[in-house]
């Protein structure tokens, strides 16, 4: 679960990318570009710019009030959109296992997060997931609005001046926070998860990947032994906890034998202490070895990294903002010196 959590932190590192791409394209000063040739009047546009808070001026007059001003609309809804999508998908993941009788993820009931449903008296229904979910699609189509807005316009003209694109960035910002809210009323319940593996025969694969690393029989080979198990266990209601370790032999030689690999073992190679082992989720996890894999050092790992860059991530937005404050006041105090 930790490392599904961090998957999509990551994904949001990638949305804050794109958030600092787009701002270093809309932190350059219009002002003096008047409606799109600029002015006679003596303007310094570089102290104009620098009173509110921009690090630079457009350079073109042309593309700072006609071009950027349909491009901009386009631009905040490619880096909305993807938020909202990813939002949209953990909730609906998160909705499909809500539907069981016994999820391994359920909401803290009451308040904001859940309420009884009108119907059935036993039901919770998720109101934050609901609502959350419904507002990310919501954004979703705002930005394809803001888009359509912007196609075949000619440059200059007013479809893509809508209050679209500013409520839009808005409403993901909300949306953000609502999902914090999802977040924090998550309850996991880590047994009830394992049950979750244990019932669908996730870690089957393992059993193949084991016979081959370890004893060099073809994955093709024990790819047929894992589904056989598979095959036998769903007929009789067996479990990876219980499958008889009889069958397993039995599976075993009847491939091996049809298979005709003369320097396979003959024989069932792991114990049934192995073979109980392989099937083991944990295990499983403490096997990965692959960078970025699950395994409890390479989860801490990438945490400690985003957490390192969440920070960095803070400090630019507080210079950022600082910048913009301590300009704005900048100018209130030269502007009440002029009026003096």
């Amino acid at each position: 679960m930790v490392i599904y959590l961090q998957a999509f932190a990551t994904g949001f590192e990638r949305d804050y990318e794109r958030i600092d791409h787009m701002y270093d394209h809309i932190n350059r000063s219009p002002m003096g570009s008047m409606v799109l040739n600029g002015t006679g009047w003596s303007l310094n546009r570089e102290r104009m710019a620098s009173y509110l808070g921009f690090d630079s001026v457009f350079d073109n007059s042309y593309d700072a009030t006609q071009l950027y001003t349909l491009e901009y609309p386009v631009e905040a809804a490619g880096v909305v959109t993807p938020i909202a999508i990813r939002v949209g998908n953990f909730i609906e993941d998160l909705m499909t296992q809500y539907a069981q009788p016994h999820p391994r993820i359920l909401l803290q009931e009451g308040g904001k997060n859940t309420y009884v449903s009108s119907a059935m008296p036993q039901k919770r229904n998720p109101g934050i997931l609901n609502n959350t979910r419904m507002d990310a699609s919501t954004i979703v189509g705002d930005a394809q609005g803001a888009i359509i807005c912007t196609h075949n316009t000619t440059p200059g003209l007013i479809d893509s001046r809508s209050p679209l694109t500013v409520e839009m960035v808005r409403d993901t910002a909300k949306l953000l926070d609502q999902f914090d809210d999802v977040l924090q009323a998550l309850q996991i319940d880590p047994v009830r998860a394992e049950q979750e593996l244990n019932l669908d025969w996730t870690a089957s694969q393992e059993l193949a990947d084991t016979l081959m690393r370890d004893y060099d029989i073809p994955f093709r080979v024990g790819h047929h032994v894992a589904s056989d198990m598979v095959t036998v266990a769903r007929a009789n209601d067996y479990h990876p906890t219980d499958f008889p370790y009889a069958e397993i032999q039995r599976i075993y030689a009847e491939d091996i034998a049809h298979a005709d690999i003369s320097e396979a073992p003959r024989t069932f190679p792991l114990s049934e202490s192995q073979f109980r082992e392989v099937l083991n989720p944990r295990r499983i996890v403490e096997r990965r070895a692959t960078k970025g894999g699950p395994q409890p050092a390479e989860v801490d790992r990438m945490i400690r990294e985003s957490k390192a860059q969440v920070a960095k991530q803070e400090q630019t937005t507080a210079k950022r903002t600082e910048q913009i404050k301590s300009s704005l006041e900048r100018l209130e105090r030269d502007f009440q010196a002029y009026l003096k």
